[in-house]
This record gives C-alpha cells, sequence and structure tokens, in this order.
C-alpha cells in the first residue's frame, strides 16, 4: 500500500493536473454573471429582467392588498424577473433576488401570498434578501386582486390555487444553481392565511420542493373555508344592520366577558386568555337581557345570530363544513360581520363558483353552495388531502400553527385535518416525526406577520431541519403598546396544551408546563 507521503509517478501528475483543471473550468463555466441568468433556458418559462442591483438600488412603493414603502435597498443583489406558462391560459409572473455570493446564506425562502393577491410583494424580498436568503416571489398568476381575472378562466384557479408557487420555486432552484454554481442547501416556504395555505398545497401536491414548510393560520380546504365564512357573515347580516338578530360590534365585548367568565381559568390561571377553547363550554344564552335590549346584554334574536357564529357552517344533515368562531374571538368579528361580507369570501363565489359580478350573498344557501364550490372549484384550489406520507418519504418537515383567536379564519378545522393526517399516517408519534401542529391562545392569526406578538415559528422549523431538533414548544410573546414584553407563554404541539404550574410570575412561559388534553 502506497503511504500519503510518497511522491506520484510523473503520469499521475499529469492526470490531476487534467481533473483540476477541468474542474476548475466546470465550476466557473457553472456560475454565471446576473445579467447571463436572463438566457437560461427553461420549458415554458421567459425572463424579462436580469439585473445586477447595485446597493442604492430603489424599490418603489406598492399600494393595494400588499403595501410596501418606497426603499433604496442598502446591499448589491441579483434580480431576476420572468413569466412562467405551464398552460396555455396561464402567465405567473414571478421575481427572484439572490443575495451576492459572499452574502448568501446558501439557502432559498420563498415567499407567499394573502387573500386573492395580484402583484408581487417585494417588500417580503426585500427583507429576506438582505438576512441572506435567496428569495422569490409570484403574482399568483394573475394582475387583479379582486375577481374579475377568474371569470371564464379554470386554469388561473389552478395558478392560483397552488400551480404558481411551484412554478416559481422549480424555476428560482435553478436559477439559485446557475447563479452560485451550486444548489440550495435548504429550501424553506414560511407564510400564513393564504400563504398558509400555499404551504399546505406544496406539501401535499410537490413534496419534493421545500424542505421545511411553515403554514401559518393557513387558508385551509378553501371551497369549505370560503363557505364557512361566507356562512357566518350570511346569519349575521342576511337581514341587514336594522335585523333584530344583527350583533352591533359594540356587544361583542359583551360575549367575550361571558366566554372568559365560563373557560379561563380552566388551564390553571385566570389571565384574560381561553386556552384550549373546543373544551370550553360556553353557551351565548349567558348574555340574555334580562328585560329590555341594553348595552351589556344581547336580545333573544342576537343570542341566536351568536350561536351560528359559535357553531359554524354545517350540512342539513348536521355534518360540519367548516368550524366557527372560537369563544373569546368576538373581538376579531368584525371583518365579517360588521357591516358586509369579507371581500375575499364574496369575491370567490362571484368570480369562480357562480362567475357572476352580480350574484347576492343573500342568496346563498350553505348546503347547495357549498356542494356547488367543491364540486366545480375544488379540485383547482383545495388542499385538503391528509396524505403526507410523500412528504415524509422526502424528508420534508411541516409545522402548523393556528390562533384561537383568528381574523376572518374560523381556527378549528384545521384541528379537524391535522387528526386526519396521524389516521391516514399510521398514529401521532409517526405524524410527529414530521408534521406537528401548535394552536396559539390568544393569538389573532399571523402572528410576526400583522400582529403585536412575536413567535418564532419559522426559527423552530429550520432547527428541525438542520439540527434534527422538533419542536415541543415554541414560545408566543406578546407586547404592550409600546412594543415591551407583556408576557411570554409556551404553546405546546398537539394534542398537548399549555397549563400554569400554580407559582412563580403568570406572565412567564417557565412557570408552565406541557399536559395531555383533558
Amino acid at each position: 500500500m502506497r503511504r500519503w507521503m510518497e511522491v506520484p509517478p510523473p503520469a499521475v501528475l499529469a492526470a490531476c493536473f487534467v481533473c483540476l483543471s477541468l474542474a476548475v473550468s466546470q465550476a466557473a463555466f457553472a456560475q454565471q454573471p446576473c445579467e447571463a441568468l436572463k438566457s437560461l433556458k427553461l420549458p415554458n418559462v421567459t425572463f424579462e429582467v436580469a439585473e445586477a442591483a447595485a446597493p442604492g438600488w430603489e424599490m418603489p412603493a406598492q399600494t393595494g392588498f400588499v403595501s410596501a414603502e418606497a426603499q433604496k435597498i442598502p446591499v448589491g443583489f441579483c434580480r431576476v424577473v420572468g413569466f412562467a406558462t405551464p398552460t396555455g391560459d396561464s402567465h405567473i409572473g414571478f421575481e427572484v433576488w439572490l443575495p451576492l455570493a459572499q452574502a448568501w446564506n446558501g439557502k432559498f425562502l420563498a415567499v407567499g401570498n394573502p387573500g386573492f393577491i395580484g402583484s408581487i410583494a417585494r417588500g417580503a424580498l426585500a427583507g429576506n434578501m438582505q438576512q441572506g436568503y435567496a428569495t422569490a416571489a409570484t403574482d399568483t398568476g394573475h394582475v387583479d386582486e379582486r375577481y374579475d381575472w377568474a371569470i371564464g378562466h379554470p386554469e388561473k384557479w389552478a395558478d392560483w390555487g397552488y400551480r404558481a408557487v411551484h412554478e416559481t420555486a422549480v424555476v428560482t432552484k435553478a436559477l439559485i444553481k446557475a447563479y452560485y454554481g451550486r444548489p440550495a442547501q435548504y429550501s424553506y416556504w414560511n407564510s400564513c392565511h393564504n400563504g398558509g395555505n400555499q404551504g399546505l398545497n406544496e406539501a401535499q401536491r410537490y413534496p419534493d420542493d421545500f424542505d421545511g414548510i411553515v403554514a401559518g393560520d393557513p387558508a385551509y380546504y378553501i371551497t369549505h373555508l370560503q363557505a364557512g365564512s361566507l356562512y357566518i357573515s350570511w346569519a349575521a347580516l342576511k337581514d341587514g344592520l336594522d335585523a333584530p338578530g344583527y350583533i352591533p360590534p359594540a356587544k361583542y365585548a359583551v360575549l367575550t366577558k361571558a366566554a372568559l367568565d365560563a373557560c379561563d381559568g380552566n388551564d390553571g390561571l385566570k389571565d384574560g386568555i381561553i386556552t384550549d377553547p373546543p373544551r370550553c363550554k360556553f353557551d351565548p344564552a349567558a348574555t340574555l337581557c334580562k328585560g329590555a335590549d341594553a348595552a351589556d346584554c344581547l336580545t333573544a334574536p342576537q343570542v341566536e345570530t351568536a350561536r351560528k357564529i359559535y357553531a359554524g357552517a354545517k350540512y342539513k344533515d348536521g355534518k360540519q363544513i367548516f368550524s366557527g368562531m372560537a369563544p373569546g374571538s368576538e373581538a376579531n368579528w368584525n371583518l365579517l360581520t360588521e357591516k358586509e361580507p369579507f371581500w375575499v369570501n364574496y369575491d370567490f363565489f362571484k368570480g369562480m363558483v357562480f362567475e357572476d359580478p352580480d350574484w347576492d350573498f343573500r342568496s346563498f344557501d350553505v348546503d347547495r353552495d357549498t356542494r356547488a364550490a367543491e364540486k366545480k372549484v375544488g379540485k383547482y384550489v383545495d388542499g385538503n388531502d391528509p396524505d403526507l406520507r410523500p412528504l415524509k418519504k422526502a424528508g420534508g418537515k411541516l409545522l402548523i400553527y393556528q390562533g384561537w383567536n383568528g381574523t376572518a379564519l374560523p381556527s378549528g378545522s384545521i384541528v379537524a385535518y391535522y387528526d386526519d393526517v396521524v389516521k391516514k399516517v399510521g398514529g401521532l408519534k409517526e405524524t410527529q416525526e414530521f408534521a406537528r401542529l401548535f394552536l396559539n391562545p390568544g393569538s389573532d392569526g399571523c402572528i410576526g406577520f400583522m400582529s403585536g406578538q412575536d413567535y418564532n415559528a419559522f426559527g423552530a422549523l429550520q432547527d428541525w431541519v438542520e439540527k434534527g431538533v422538533a419542536p415541543d414548544t415554541i414560545n408566543l410573546v406578546m407586547r404592550d403598546g409600546q412594543r415591551n414584553v407583556a408576557r411570554t407563554r409556551p404553546v405546546c404541539a398537539y394534542p398537548k396544551v399549555s397549563r400554569y404550574k400554580g407559582s412563580g410570575d403568570p406572565d412567564d412561559a417557565a412557570n408552565f408546563t406541557c399536559v395531555d388534553r383533558k
């Protein structure tokens, strides 16, 4: 056996030199300048811009559902703009922002979309890129945020529902490999509401796209969610604002107080938070006026409206279509029940289900119209498949979180979905090896994106993917109006819930433990 310090013969040296030269030339060829990316050939993809943006590049202000102030980007980067046409009626716009090679952390982090977004969220791109991530966003295949784009264009429903994110992920990975000369070490998804639904669709339809997915407050099971949310608006508003059953928003606090009186102490501590709303046995009849209508009580018709909102949408046979609003969430009912339906729910039925701009929600029949929505639109938009075994086989990790007090998004149905995943995968232990659910008490949703709360779900996901450390808890940090920490709580991996130990500062997560639901 030749020892390492012995000198190899000239022929071996020559061969090694040729191999080294070839490797160097191949690496140099693989790593392309930014402008050269415009010539990259990918099926059904057109690149319009590939520019090396110098420090100080001006990003214009952005208005609409996704807004961002005009800003100068302080670091240089590579910006690629283009579109994909996987079908004859598709035009999926995308932008990919690539940090300079020396600033890249080796990871890809995609940007999600709320609602029927028809624009690219450049503010999120800027934030991700400046943290070192290669990042990308899509307009989901249209440039109109309302419903006109959807009428007569079912392929665009699919682009919005799931296809645009997948196409953008494929393009971005190709650009990363071409620009840096190597693929991303890790690929991630982190978004909420419709972005959470996009994450679930990725987990179900394209399990190889991302190594880790955070699906926050997901707009899960679109056809049922939109029907369930519109049902709440219909129950509250169909007879008008002067109807006996209409609940003025000023009375929501009456319901909240009654719900807290019934269930606040169930976790061992009265702190203004209902930790486990499904275990809250609350009847809004507790708020019934003893005499005439008054500001601190509900009339009998108003109590019936509240019951419908808590119960949620059901078929005629009593089977649940989608969960209702959770006890304790009443302060966030406004978007669905104050004056008119939430425009996203309304537009879904106008643009996709009935394809009629003049459709009136007052004619809504929850049994009939839910069935019509699922039959016509479900295959294009629904991400409700509980068979996540392909994701597990691919080595992916899925972290779902849900705020119990969700705004415009009834929260309980995601629990039913996770229970179905557990059954399909073969048990809780097997499921928690790759997919975990966290239910956030007192949270109105999209923590870290829209609320005054901190919640590092993405950090927990990265530790899980990169270090193999599965999260049992994620700390929820609640802040006051001055952004000072007011209290912290541990959020336990479902099905466990947090419970106060009985001593110590009740505003400190360290004084809580995770226990089995009872």
